[in-house]
């Protein structure tokens, strides 16, 4: 892949890549913003293995989610919302943000269970994609969103 060809798929989908982040990140800006720039300077050094088989947004977010995984301590896992609010409410802006509630309630997840209910809702991919992107059986997925809906819905008195 050029350098030309990798400019002009990453300018299509960084918007993508950047909602997908955000979530992982549970609404933590500059957590997902360094991630994402971490993510195109891997997926820009393995740009010449690309192979045009599939997705590059597959592609890209599976080096994004990689990504996440090895930096996951900058987003923590809480055992309650009321934990994540607490840390929330001691960093100025982020308290502000528009989906707090539903970023609050994805930290409380494993991140297996909060890439796999990120990619499905918010990001829209199939079970399948899904399961190419974070390396797992469809059925494994299927498990994860299982999960995460229902410690959401318990996380948000839905």
């Amino acid at each position: 892949m050029t350098r030309e060809v990798f400019i002009t798929h990453v300018e299509r989908e960084q918007e993508a890549l950047r909602s997908f982040l955000l979530a992982l990140c549970c609404g933590k800006k500059d957590d997902a913003d360094d991630l994402a720039q971490d993510a195109l300077v891997k997926a820009y050094l393995s740009s010449a293995g690309y192979q045009d088989k599939g997705k590059f947004r597959s592609w890209l977010f599976k080096i994004a989610h990689n990504t996440f995984l090895n930096h996951k301590a900058s987003c923590r896992t809480m055992e309650s919302i009321d934990e994540a609010r607490t840390l929330l409410s001691n960093t100025s802006a982020e308290s502000s943000f528009a989906h707090q509630d539903l970023y609050l309630a994805l930290r409380t997840l494993p991140p297996k269970e909060r890439s796999a209910i990120t990619l499905f809702y918010l990001s829209g991919y199939s079970i399948k994609e899904i399961a190419t992107i974070i390396d797992t059986s469809e059925d494994a997925v299927k498990k994860q969103l299982s999960r995460g809906r229902d410690k959401l819905k318990e996380k948000l008195k839905v």
